[in-house]
């Protein structure tokens, strides 16, 4: 007999061990997890008597409302495969997705209906909002599937081209969200998270809403993250649990300093971006609040490592490998074999263990190249200590080679950020005749600051060839729906 596995199973037995306890809550709405979980079996039907079966692709577009994770879970439940779709796409790119994921329906909130219309429209495939998705009855019981099947397809940024569909089974979901609740950090059932996060990323559906509901907690959701509003919101629901991005603890910080009353935060969790260790600094010193930092990729589902009660936190530091994943150091430079490196070396991450996604959608010669041998390539460069810890240099692609020197932008963003006066900066290469690329601050000021003052803060806190020779001021950094800060916009501007 064939084994099963169902992601669906993450809302299905909260509902059963804890069916009155509250599951969600968006604005006035208290909804149960015997609730949620009938009213996502009603759709499920919905969707079935649409034409979906097991297996095939319905897409999901919209923001962190209760029809999300509503749809999210009729779709599992009908046996078929998720397809978030980013939610300020256009229409050419939400036309990609669609095509290249091969979904046959697309759900998507009326806010975003002109693109999703016309997204669908020259797909060919139907396209329905939430609350067209009625039905008399729900369906008894969620369809099985086996463990390696697609439970979610997550499109990657496409910082190398177009944007690949990497495929989550529903083992590494289930698996990912288990080890979140249970084992790397210390979620309660009776705790209370915001969830602030995109739920059309991997980090805001595992991290805060799969990892939430694992363990029969409840979600507090807000559609749109402003760090006054989610102040507010977190001291009215009593929320302790944050999941955020470096630029959310920054925002926070700013906030907390007008705010009436501040939340009582028991458990706070980043990722996304490095954090900048001042940040970090702050934050704990402004909440009260321990700030434990994590890493992972869509591609690991996508916790690949974080600071852990277990082996204690060390700031500036991404921490050790989850519970059943291991995570090593590689010679970046060998695209064919993976050749591990010593504690101490830096070099590219590399990542092996239930979390690891199963392959690029119709893309096998992608897949080939990133998977060597059961370990997935992260891009990233890093190095672990003595201790295991792990920390994140850089994207292997942002470094900046100045010179012949290697240049780390996280490392110099952390050095420059402890300036008084500089509020929020961005490190990036721009071309340079003479050194190949030079090193570029660009620059939100807190306070009177010029150019002059920033190189020379660089030249006293980093290495002669670190420090940024440019320095462009900005009243604010792009940011992408995440929150992390668009380094590309930013390359094309400056270059």
């Amino acid at each position: 007999m064939n084994a099963t596995l169902s992601l669906a199973s993450i809302l299905a037995e909260p509902a059963r061990r804890r069916p009155d306890h509250l599951a969600l809550i968006e604005g006035e709405q208290r909804i149960t997890f015997a609730e949620l979980w009938r009213q996502a079996r009603v759709q499920a039907t919905a969707l079935i008597e649409l034409g979906v079966r097991p297996g095939d692709r319905v897409a999901l577009m919209g923001p962190n409302t209760a029809e999300f994770p509503r749809a999210y879970y009729a779709i599992l439940a009908a046996g078929a495969t998720v397809v978030p779709v980013h939610l300020l796409l256009t229409a050419d790119e939400a036309e990609y997705v669609l095509r290249d994921s091969g979904a046959t329906v697309l759900i998507a909130h009326p806010m975003v209906a002109p693109v999703a219309t016309e997204a669908a429209r020259r797909v060919g495939i139907p396209y329905v909002e939430p609350a067209a998705l009625t039905a008399d009855e729900p369906i008894a019981r969620f369809e099985p599937r086996g463990p390696l099947d697609t439970a979610v397809v997550f499109y990657t940024s496409g910082t190398t081209g177009r944007p690949k569909g990497a495929e989550l089974s529903h083992l590494n979901m289930v698996m990912c969200a288990t080890v979140n609740s249970f084992d790397a950090n210390d979620v309660h059932r009776d705790d209370i998270a915001l969830g602030a996060l995109p739920l059309f990323h991997v980090f805001g559906q595992t991290v805060s809403m799969n990892s939430t509901w694992r363990a029969g907690a409840t979600l507090v959701m807000l559609p749109r993250f402003h760090a006054a509003e989610a102040i507010s919101l977190m001291v009215a629901e009593g929320v302790n649990t944050f999941h955020g991005v470096p630029t959310m603890y920054h925002g926070l910080i700013e906030a907390a300093a007008v705010a009436a009353q501040l939340p009582k935060l028991r458990l706070c969790i980043s990722g996304g971006a490095p954090l900048p260790p001042s940040v970090l600094e702050e934050f704990e010193r402004v909440y009260g609040a321990q700030v434990l930092e994590g890493y992972g990729l869509s591609e690991t589902s996508p916790t690949a490592t974080v600071n852990q009660p277990v082996f204690g936190a060390r700031p500036g530091t991404v921490g050790h490998p989850v519970w059943g994943v291991d995570v090593e150091i590689a010679d970046p430079d060998d695209r064919e074999r993976i050749i591990l490196q010593p504690n101490g070396t830096t070099g590219e991450v590399v990542v092996r263990g239930h979390n690891v996604f199963t392959r690029y959608t119709g893309k096998p010669e992608a897949t080939a190249a990133a998977v060597i041998d059961g370990w997935f390539r992260t891009g990233d460069l890093g190095v672990i200590d003595a201790d295991g810890y792990l920390t994140i240099v850089d994207r292997i692609k942002e470094m900046i080679i100045r010179g012949g020197f290697n240049v780390y932008p996280t490392e110099v963003e952390a050095a420059l950020l402890r300036h008084p006066n500089i509020d929020q900066i961005a490190i990036i290469g721009v071309p340079d005749e003479t050194y190949g690329e030079e090193i570029l601050a660009i620059v939100v000021p807190s306070g009177p600051l010029t150019a002059d003052e920033v190189i020379e803060y660089g030249k006293e806190h980093v290495a002669r060839y670190k420090y940024p020779r440019r320095v462009e001021f900005v009243t604010e950094l792009p940011l992408g729906p995440t929150h992390k800060v668009l380094k590309r916009e930013l390359k094309e501007r400056y270059a």
